[in-house]
């Protein structure tokens, strides 16, 4: 993934390649994040620092096509941080618990993309209410209360709505993923 070259000296613009591994490597990244924090607001605060350290790393990585397990390192020493910052928090996980959720969840990368590739081909094919219904069920500071009020529908089925787009997206990432296997 190269960066558009400066017009003057045909060099690749460092920020701008940054901007794209990263923005290319933060789904996976968030994931494992998710895999290692319970609170959402503890992955958005890990994933902030990440980022500031890897682009201030940015320089150092030679090879620009280990960025995801680079960056990946990173997040786990983010995440050791993090644990210690929240250390008295009475739900936070011992640092060998969390080094091994990281561990693991270095490994499951390439799954997570995957797994992340399959969700968005599957919400491609789901008709475009129930794909906008579905998106917007799960934006941030929205309830089902509020969508109910505004489609003018019961908060009952919606739920029922949802649930039944929650098991059709199911079937079809575990078809699509049985099939990438084969």
């Amino acid at each position: 993934m190269a960066g558009i070259s400066n017009q003057e000296d045909n060099t690749p613009d460092p920020h701008e390649t940054f901007l794209r591994l990263w923005t290319h490597h933060e789904p996976e990244l968030r994931a494992y994040v998710r895999s290692c924090c319970p609170k959402a607001q503890e992955v958005d605060d890990v994933m902030q620092e990440v980022s500031v350290a890897a682009l201030r790393k940015f320089s150092t990585l030679d090879d620009h096509s280990a960025f995801g397990p680079w960056a990946c390192l990173i997040a786990r020493y983010e995440l050791l941080s993090a644990r210690r910052r929240y250390a008295r928090d009475r739900l936070v996980l011992a640092e060998d618990i969390v080094e091994l959720l990281a561990d693991e969840g270095a490994q499951e990368l390439p799954l997570r993309h995957q797994q992340l590739q399959a969700l968005d081909h599957c919400i491609e094919k789901l008709p475009r209410e129930r794909r906008e219904l579905a998106v917007a069920a799960y934006a941030r500071d929205t309830t089902i209360r509020k969508m109910a009020a505004q489609l003018k529908r019961t908060e009952g089925s919606l739920y029922q709505l949802l649930a039944r787009t929650r098991k059709e997206l199911h079937r079809c990432m575990e078809k699509t993923l049985a099939g990438a296997e084969s």
